[in-house]
């Protein structure tokens, strides 16, 4: 499947403990914006429609290249494509064509490595021969879980704080992936402990200074680029209503938070280049998962 890996780590800002491992809560750094594919097309009609934008991000969708994210910014009247290193340049040219008379509403941009969801053998939050990081701590009336993503609660129904499975945290209660990437696993082992230390779960925004966390490359920091966003990664798996960021994550991140302060904004689905080059990411807004669930972070 995916690969990734998770490296418990404390946080230097907030952490979600588990007992004596934590996973931390910590910050990634800004990575550079992709550089454009081709020049600039004509600049778009202003004016341009909802439904005519919307249309072609149907379009873009129907092309089915893998590799490829996609949102509508509806402000700039443009469709943001952002494609990674395994997209060729005849299939860039199938989604200019798959626009017609639209393609000047296309902005298409790179970035470097492969978008994939962020997922790997190791340890940290342990299921079968995965490792992944813990999202948010969330709680129903006296019931306490966790959050994490939806492609780690695909291939591991009990989880563990350790690599050699001793340690229990608790079952799989639900994941969903693809199209969403969440999942939500109980706390089955009373002697473990779960803090919190979030107050909200709002909608991110655009350009809005943010922070992850994960168990492999610990916290780094960015912007926002971009909401709504649908990827399609390059194993066909797409997931859509992503947050789209440059903050770089590495495989085992997967699951981990993307927060700015006491605010809980998304759960790390995937993404492409690491902590060294940079990259680009996306992150199930965890507003949608506490709804869904019927939890609460706190």
């Amino acid at each position: 499947m995916r690969t990734t890996r998770t490296i418990p780590h404390t946080g230097t800002t907030r952490t979600v403990r588990l007992l004596a491992a934590a996973v931390g809560l910590l910050s990634a750094t800004a990575v550079a914006a992709p550089s454009a594919v081709a020049a600039p097309a004509p600049a778009p009609d202003p004016s341009a429609a909802p439904a005519r934008l919307a249309a072609v991000g149907d379009a873009v969708q129907r092309t089915d290249v893998n590799g490829i994210a996609w949102y509508v910014d509806q402000a700039a009247g443009r469709v943001v494509v952002t494609a990674d290193d395994t997209v060729p340049p005849v299939a860039i040219a199938r989604i200019r064509q798959a626009a017609g008379s639209d393609a000047a509403t296309l902005r298409i941009q790179r970035t470097a490595g492969t978008f994939r969801p962020l997922l790997a053998a190791g340890a940290a939050v342990y299921g079968g021969q995965y490792r992944c990081s813990l999202g948010f701590n969330v709680v129903s009336g006296s019931t306490y879980y966790f959050l994490t993503a939806g492609h780690c609660g695909n291939v591991a129904s009990t989880w563990y704080t350790n690599s050699g499975h001793t340690t229990l945290i608790g079952s799989t209660v639900n994941s969903s992936f693809p199209g969403n990437d969440y999942a939500l696993v109980r706390y089955d082992n009373a002697a473990l402990s779960h803090s919190g230390g979030f107050s909200s779960a709002p909608d991110a925004v655009v350009g809005e200074s943010v922070k992850r966390t994960g168990s492999t490359s610990g916290t780094h920091g960015g912007t926002v680029t971009g909401l709504n966003a649908t990827v399609r990664y390059s194993d066909g798996g797409t997931v859509r209503g992503m947050i789209q960021t440059n903050v770089c994550a590495e495989p085992g991140d997967s699951g981990g938070p993307l927060y700015d302060g006491a605010k809980a904004l998304g759960i790390t689905s995937g993404g492409s280049g690491d902590c060294a080059s940079g990259g680009t990411t996306f992150f199930q807004p965890v507003n949608e998962a506490l709804a869904k669930y019927g939890v609460s972070v706190f």
